[in-house]
């Protein structure tokens, strides 16, 4: 069945209306009919299964035939603070993140990053990364479409942080798998969990410092060193199941 997303301001008087690009989506490539059943999120925690009743120029409307509470996000709020990588893969890390659950994703400008955007290309690269979590987030059954935040320095950063719950630092220069186990295994419902990743450089140690004064837990994923792409992904499976 298809998933769509909607603002809770069109779900109105037993009816949903959808706008914008997903339209012509819905007339040209999947070529719906009337009578055609979808489900759409509205992102405030409630799911409908809908039918199709009418197309306009620029407008789809939907009868709500049931309203169903979230049932397909994690009981925690999960936020990735991803160091800037090379090349495209942060267009993998988005992707994966919202699969598994992440509920934001925000890209942190650290000293070792590669890349340096300026504010245009930053913008633009942003607008892409929301596209790619919100068809991640169809294609995955997300109730709602994480989002990809504006790039911030390692101190703003951590300053957004501040207000988590818990906050992890995957280190390699960390050592104890056993104390990894216990911090995660601490982890309860309705916590709100920060995660940060450095890049392909790694976090400098005085980077490392500054977020242990605000607060962060470095922790060891293993005895490998995993690329950039990976250790976030890593993460957030071993929460995903844990919290699941």
């Amino acid at each position: 069945m298809h998933h769509f997303f909607t603002d809770p301001s069109q779900v109105r008087d037993g009816k949903i209306f959808i706008e914008g690009s997903d339209v012509n989506h819905m007339k040209n490539v999947l070529r719906m009919r009337v009578g055609e059943q979808v489900q759409i999120s509205d992102q405030n925690g409630k799911n409908y299964l809908c039918e199709l009743e009418t197309f306009e120029e620029e407008q789809a409307c939907f009868r709500i035939v049931e309203t169903q509470r979230s049932q397909n996000e994690l009981g925690s709020r999960l936020y990735l603070f991803q160091g800037l990588p090379k090349s495209d893969k942060m267009e993998l890390i988005v992707q994966k993140a919202v699969e598994l659950g992440v509920y934001e994703v925000i890209p942190v400008a650290t000293h070792r990053a590669v890349v340096k955007l300026d504010e245009k290309k930053a913008a633009k690269k942003t607008a892409r990364w929301n596209a790619i979590a919100e068809g991640a987030a169809k294609q995955s059954g997300r109730d709602v479409i994480p989002v990809v935040k504006n790039v911030m320095t390692l101190e703003d950063a951590l300053a957004y942080a501040a207000d988590l719950d818990l906050i992890l630092m995957p280190y390699e220069d960390a050592q104890g798998m056993a104390k990894t186990r216990r911090v995660i295994s601490e982890i309860r419902q309705g916590q709100s969990v920060g995660i940060f990743i450095g890049p392909e450089g790694g976090f400098e140690e005085a980077e490392v410092q500054k977020a242990q004064e605000t607060g962060a837990v470095p922790i060891t994923l293993g005895k490998r060193i995993l690329r950039t792409e990976t250790a976030g992904i890593a993460v957030l499976s071993i929460l995903m199941y844990h919290l699941e």
